[in-house]
């Protein structure tokens, strides 16, 4: 009988340690993914910041040049 409950308990301990690997991996990859999301946001930002001047002058040029023209579907019926 003592050896089955020796059993047990090590059965238990085991399946702990297997618990507590599978936690910390999941917390390794928690952080991994983080730290990759933080690397991309920065890249974006930077990136938005390079970009931004270029094409705020690019939408105002557009917006501000104004050149009225006739649509072509348009049909003249007199």
């Amino acid at each position: 009988m003592a050896s089955q409950s020796q059993g047990i308990q090590q059965l238990l301990q085991a399946e702990k340690r297997a618990a507590e690997k599978v936690a910390d991996a999941r917390k390794r990859k928690a952080r991994r993914l983080k730290q990759a999301t933080r690397h991309q946001v920065q890249g974006m930002q930077s990136s938005q910041q390079r970009n931004r001047e270029r094409v705020l002058a690019q939408l105002l040029g557009m917006v501000c040049d104004v050149r009225p023209q006739v649509h072509p579907n348009y049909r003249i019926t007199a």
